[in-house]
């Protein structure tokens, strides 16, 4: 891709009217969520391009968006955590039409809300023209019977943002509090930290399960760990090693597996790939944080150094083979996620690009068996598994159309 001329768009959404600061692709490719500054939230179809739902989700900018099962879990600096009803999918259009939110658009209907913490990130950061924001992570329980429909979500504690805590959906119930809690430094610290954690705040989280380590197969059992990416730049790797009960307080159980620091300035976001093996990082410096999270020591977690200071956030194809990096010059910049060679660079924002979204690229409904327009249909879904979407200051969300980057 790097020997050929740079693509534009294929196509354009001007539903919002504030920055975006988060996007969402579904699953299946059929919708895209997108949420911006002034707490508004947008579904809009990938057949059509139009916007199908439009609502105030929050009172203040949203963090996260993502959709789960049958709903919607949206985050705002509010301190609100909401999870709404994913509304019926309307009629499909033989047409694509406008992208701009069309008045009298209703949104979903609320299920639950619970109170998070957003406020000391708000605090901090207040003066500062750049988004930071905790990502929504959810994973599911698929190996616990009393609990398959539910999912684990972590997010900041409700007092300490250097903490983390876990959550379960949708009893809203706190299985573990205070994850990741350290010893205060010395007043005569040198850190310019003087009697505050080291870290500071958490900056990024993301909870999964992997299969225990057992010399015994048939006694593996699926281990809770929590990856934490900090504001001095700090990535630490946990696991609860206290399986047999399922609530914890203050951390307890929770073992550090390796701690490191590839970058010096604070963390703007962090991505960990589908089958949680992979995971990156980049913050204002030029560097691009690449970690191991099969290894049991920072050996595996190496910086790579890139021409483009300043990235505010970074997505991971779900084959793991290719990276999106969101530059605060508006470029999005691809790279190979196991060399870091350059694919190529998007061009289009003329401000931050604040929020990236990669599509799935196999579509199970790929020939299922329909008797019109099959392949019409089928050659649809496969251009819209190559799907990139960006979003930035400028207000608008850009749908590009990448190449497959294998091989011939």
């Amino acid at each position: 891709m790097s020997d050929l001329k740079a693509p534009s768009p294929i196509h354009l959404l001007r539903s919002h009217t504030s920055s975006i600061s988060a996007l969402f692709v579904s699953y299946d490719n059929e919708r895209i969520y997108s949420g911006d500054a002034s707490g508004h939230a947008v579904l809009t179809s990938t057949r059509t391009l139009r916007a199908t739902a439009s609502w105030k989700a929050h009172e203040d900018g949203i963090l996260g968006i993502e959709e789960w099962g049958t709903g919607i879990i949206t985050h705002g600096r509010d301190n609100k955590l909401h999870v709404w009803n994913r509304p019926e999918e309307p009629s499909v259009s033989t047409g694509i039409g406008s992208s701009a939110t069309l008045p009298g658009l209703s949104g979903p209907s609320l299920r639950y809300s619970m109170d998070v913490n957003a406020l000391k990130l708000l605090s901090i950061l207040a003066s500062v023209d750049i988004y930071y924001w905790v990502y929504i992570l959810t994973r599911r329980l698929s190996n616990c019977q009393h609990i398959q429909s539910n999912a684990l979500i972590a997010l900041p504690n409700l007092v300490e943002s250097s903490e983390a805590d876990v959550w379960l959906l949708p009893s809203c119930q706190r299985l573990h509090t205070g994850i990741g809690k350290r010893t205060k430094t010395s007043i005569f610290s040198g850190d310019g930290r003087s009697g505050e954690n080291p870290t500071g705040i958490i900056m990024s989280l993301h909870v999964f399960e992997t299969a225990s380590t057992s010399s015994e197969p048939s006694q593996a059992t699926p281990e809770l760990r929590m990856l934490i990416a900090y504001e001095n730049g700090n990535v630490t790797l946990r696991r609860y090693a206290n399986s047999e009960k399922l609530f914890s307080v203050e951390g307890k159980g929770w073992e550090v597996i390796w701690d490191v620091r590839l970058h010096q300035e604070a963390i703007m976001a962090m991505q960990v790939s589908s089958d949680n093996k992979l995971a990156l990082t980049v913050s204002a410096d030029h560097l691009i944080g690449r970690y191991d999270l099969t290894a049991s020591t920072p050996d595996g977690c190496i910086a790579h150094r890139t021409k483009h200071p300043g990235n505010a956030c970074v997505a991971i194809r779900d084959d793991g083979r290719v990276c999106a990096i969101g530059g605060w010059d508006g470029k999005t910049r691809l790279y190979s996620t196991k060399s870091f060679k350059p694919l190529g660079t998007l061009k289009y924002h003329k401000d931050g690009c604040q929020a990236l979204s990669f599509a799935t690229t196999v579509d199970a409904n790929l020939g299922s068996e329909q008797e019109d327009d099959d392949d019409d249909d089928d050659d649809d879904k496969l251009k819209r598994c190559r799907w990139l979407v960006s979003g930035a200051k400028d207000k608008r969300v850009a749908i590009w159309e990448l190449i497959s980057f294998e091989r011939s």
